[in-house]
């Protein structure tokens, strides 16, 4: 479990990729997140739950299997790129974004972002299978980012982002065209899920 509240990034040492389903990335962690890891430990990379498979000092590795590869941006990324990193939670810790699975669904592209002085409003792609669970004022998470999402169209989608977000994750980087991982609130899924079954449930029975 995660909270979405990126703890740091990490710089990709190296890419080992015997095959085309399967790589092995060594991830530089920060040292303030390098303390007490253990092999087959859980550590979200932009989002996506990886456990770790090798520590040497703070470089840590993770292995990559095709459906991680096909669903996340993580096969895209090569040494020299940075990921946003989470360890797992731990009872008793403070939830101060929304409970988080590292479960990526799929990407999503930024398609354009408007700045100010102070902050940065980031528009991306709403894809169709996600619109039911993506609402206003409800949670989503991006590349590992519990954000809060705020004006949502037809086929687009924002959140605001302020100066301490953009200095901690990659968001502070991040450019019109890249994608983004994405990982849809659970309990807005759940809810969502239900009324739309119920709703199935009465509309049969009334024929």
């Amino acid at each position: 479990m995660f909270t979405g509240i990126v703890q740091g990034m990490g710089r990709i040492v190296a890419v080992n990729q015997p095959s085309s389903d399967f790589r092995t990335h060594i991830v530089e962690l920060p040292l303030s997140m390098a303390d007490n890891l253990k092999t087959g430990a859980s550590v979200a990379n932009n989002g996506c739950c990886l456990t770790i498979t090798r520590i040497e000092a703070n470089q840590v590795s993770f292995d990559l299997m095709n459906e991680t590869l096909a669903k996340t941006n993580l096969g895209r990324l090569k040494a020299g790129d940075f990921v946003n990193l989470e360890r797992a939670a731990k009872f008793g810790d403070e939830i101060g974004g929304h409970v988080m699975s590292g479960h990526v669904m799929t990407t999503t592209s930024i398609t354009r972002i408007d700045k100010n002085e102070l902050n940065r409003t980031v528009w991306f792609h709403l894809p169709s299978e996600l619109k039911p669970y993506i609402l206003t004022k409800g949670f989503v998470g991006l590349d590992g980012c519990s954000l809060t999402i705020g004006e949502v169209t037809d086929d687009e989608f924002n959140v605001h982002l302020i100066p301490e977000t953009l200095e901690r994750t990659l968001f502070g980087v991040r450019q019109v065209g890249e994608e983004i991982n994405i990982e849809i609130d659970p309990q807005t899924q759940a809810i969502v899920d239900t009324v739309l079954r119920v709703m199935e449930q009465q509309k049969s029975q009334a024929v």
